[in-house]
């Protein structure tokens, strides 16, 4: 290829942006990836690293590696900070600029504090890599702290976790922590007992999985309060710090916070002032470009659009890669001088969500399935997804080992005692 053949840039190697770079093998096209990782990264089993039962490689693969044999495909590490779309330039945070013809904005999002980011470090959120290593030393530090602990209150403290929001992430993290100090580590401390300690999960709204069926979200409420997590509803955090939270009326003395309350949308917006939902996300046109920028898309966690049912297309795997794909398409055409496809219809696969290592909850709009069966189903479903065989056997491996022995076997803590925060 020359020079002269067109450019697309893809900013983010997410689900979407790696979709859309498979669909484009084979077309007249130069390829660039930027992304600030040098990883693609399986967020669904993100937790599964922060509550200890999956390495870091297990979920994660050097970006370079998934696409080292597309000869088209150039990656780079950096940081975007801007897009001249009259120059057609992607502005690096290095003072760099990469030309395009096409641009694919899929940047994913990050943490929301609804106006109170000063609550980021006391309750972290779940988004990278590094969150997931920060909160697994956060939970393992709790454990480490509280066996060196005389004084019965602060102790009571250190074993009790919070988590703010009952969507998927933090229910999953919910059932995994009780499952980790009722069963994993129960036998591993002489001081206390890890079964005396408390999992809260707070939603401010009426019931947890909002986005379920009602009777599968009563089910994993059910389900959740079996296992031993309390839950807590109706009620917003009004104060969080490093000695706990305030919700309603009710203040709880906690030193470990979890945040999966909500979610804001990357910059993208903000670099070309694109017309944009509450959440930041771009409010692009039926085909997924940017109002305004024909050669422009936008994609995954970056946008808000439309389902055919009138409600927004869920901020999921499975939405970015349909999106990637059609963003494909409507390249290709243009490439070829063809009529564009029409525009975007979202194909709605079902929802997912584990209430820890036995039970899920899976809704596919014509069916609904629970318990163990759908446990095995979501099992099934995530291991589909991962991307090589090893990773695939190692996972199915790590989740057998512990749905038969309780055991897990990422519990490292990382850091010197000068990092740690308490």
């Amino acid at each position: 290829m020359t020079q002269d053949t067109p450019h697309l840039v893809v900013v983010g190697a997410g689900f979407g942006g790696l979709e859309l770079v498979a669909r484009l093998a084979g077309a007249p096209l130069r390829i660039t990836i930027i992304d600030q990782r040098n990883h693609h990264l399986f967020q669904p089993l993100l937790y599964q690293v922060a509550t200890t039962s999956l390495a870091t490689s297990e979920i994660a693969w050097p970006i370079r590696h998934l696409v080292h044999r597309r000869k088209d495909v150039v990656t780079l590490l950096g940081a975007v900070v801007g897009v001249d779309a009259v120059e057609r330039k992607v502005l690096l945070e290095d003072g760099g600029a990469v030309d395009f013809d096409f641009l694919a904005l899929a940047t994913g999002a990050r943490h929301a504090y609804f106006g109170h980011d000063e609550w980021e470090p006391f309750a972290p959120g779940l988004k990278t890599l590094e969150d997931a290593t920060d909160i697994r030393r956060r939970i393992l530090l709790a454990f480490e702290h509280a066996e060196r602990e005389s004084d019965a209150e602060r102790r009571a403290a250190l074993l009790t976790f919070v988590i703010i929001g009952a969507g998927p992430t933090g229910v999953e993290l919910a059932g995994t922590i009780v499952e980790l100090a009722h069963e994993t580590i129960r036998d591993d401390f002489r001081h206390f007992d890890p079964r005396a300690t408390r999992v809260v999960l707070i939603e401010a709204g009426q019931r947890i999985l909002p986005g379920f069926a009602e009777d599968l979200a009563l089910y994993a409420h059910r389900a959740l309060e079996r296992l031993g997590v309390e839950i807590e509803l109706g009620r917003a955090v009004s104060q969080c710090s490093a000695d706990g939270v305030l919700f309603g009326e009710t203040t709880l003395a906690a030193k470990t916070i979890l945040w999966a309350a909500g979610v804001q949308a990357s910059a993208a917006a903000q670099w070309l002032a694109a017309p944009t939902d509450r959440a930041g996300r771009i409010l692009v046109a039926p085909d997924l470009s940017v109002p305004g920028h024909d050669n422009i898309f936008a994609l995954g966690d970056t946008v808000s659009i439309a389902a055919p049912d009138g409600r927004p297309v869920p901020g999921i795997a499975p939405a970015a890669k349909q999106q990637g794909t059609y963003v494909a398409a409507i390249i290709r055409a243009r490439l070829a001088g063809a009529p564009s496809p029409g525009p975007f219809r979202y194909r709605h696969a079902g929802s997912l969500a584990t209430i820890g290592k036995r039970a899920a909850i899976i809704d596919f709009g014509w069916i609904k399935l629970r318990g163990r069966i759908a446990w095995w189903m979501w099992g099934v479903a995530h291991i589909y997804f991962l991307i090589g065989l090893r990773n695939r056997l190692s996972v199915a491996m790590s989740w057998l080992w512990i749905y038969l022995s309780g055991q897990r076997s990422a519990r490292l803590i990382t850091q010197g005692p000068e990092e740690e925060r308490r």
